[in-house]
């Protein structure tokens, strides 16, 4: 296993509920070549969870989108929900890697188109929920989950008010999802009173330094503070945030430091 599996419990659920398995995994970042990330990726089906929510950037390449629903096969046969990332979008181009750390002034250089309403079509046809600028309601063990997203804020693509308004009376929780976890979506979210938020994007900052108690992000690459770069956080009375690192990179800048490729199994009790 060329991955770390991280675990989490988020304490939401009404009371006598079930608990319920949610795999989170975020930026697959896939080739046509990477067969050790894609085995890995065939591997989470043993993890046997409830529900999957992928936080985007699926995409690595022009021709991966056949590769991503192969190495994804069996995991659609679950129930699912997904958004895009700016890397579902264009193709990854070569980049100063330090340019990460400098303040972001908004421009983006972008590569080639991919074929994201191909990955669409694909992961929508098998039942998965495309939460880019909808909501979802559906029934996981004996609990109701309403589901909203956006499209990416890395990209300005996040009009969340296609989205916004309180939860409906049905759903016993509620949840967003998002690929990069902008401050101005998290805001939005929690005076909606939603309960927790998925995001990705952040590579937990892809590079850390060691630090008490394990390691330091030097980035978010978003407006989120570096302290909540991966894993469970929670900040006042907001909806939890749950940040996946992601399995994978950019093929021009394929280096990890103390920020394993890694899955989550995200418990909600």
């Amino acid at each position: 296993m060329a991955f770390i599996l991280r675990q989490a419990q988020i304490p939401i659920l009404p009371a006598g509920h079930a608990p319920i398995r949610i795999l989170h995994f975020s930026d697959l970042h896939l080739t046509p070549t990477r067969n050790r990330e894609i085995s890995d990726i065939k591997s989470f089906i043993d993890l046997k969870p409830d529900l999957v929510i992928s936080t985007g950037d699926f995409l690595g390449h022009i021709n991966a989108v056949p590769v991503t629903l192969d190495a994804l096969d069996e995991l659609l046969d679950l129930p699912g929900l997904f958004v895009f990332g700016s890397n579902d979008y264009f193709a990854p181009r070569v980049k100063n890697p330090f340019s990460y750390l400098t303040p972001d002034d908004g421009s983006r250089k972008h590569g080639q188109p991919l074929p994201w309403h191909e990955l669409a079509a694909g992961l929508s046809g098998r039942g998965w929920k495309n939460l880019n600028y909808s909501r979802a309601v559906l029934k996981i063990n004996d609990t109701t989950i309403e589901s909203r997203g956006t499209d990416d804020a890395h990209l300005n693509k996040d009009d969340y008010s296609l989205v916004a308004g309180l939860p409906t009376n049905e759903a016993d929780i509620a949840i967003g999802v998002t690929h990069a976890p902008y401050l101005r979506l998290l805001e939005a979210m929690h005076a909606d009173g939603l309960d927790a938020i998925f995001a990705g994007h952040t590579h937990g900052g892809q590079v850390r330094l060691p630090w008490i108690g394990g390691s330091k992000a030097l980035t978010t690459n978003c407006d989120l503070p570096n302290w909540r770069a991966r894993g469970l956080t929670r900040f006042g009375h907001e909806p939890w945030l749950h940040v996946s690192a992601g399995m994978g990179t950019s093929p021009f800048a394929r280096i990890r430091v103390a920020s394993p490729p890694e899955a989550s199994l995200v418990t909600l009790t």
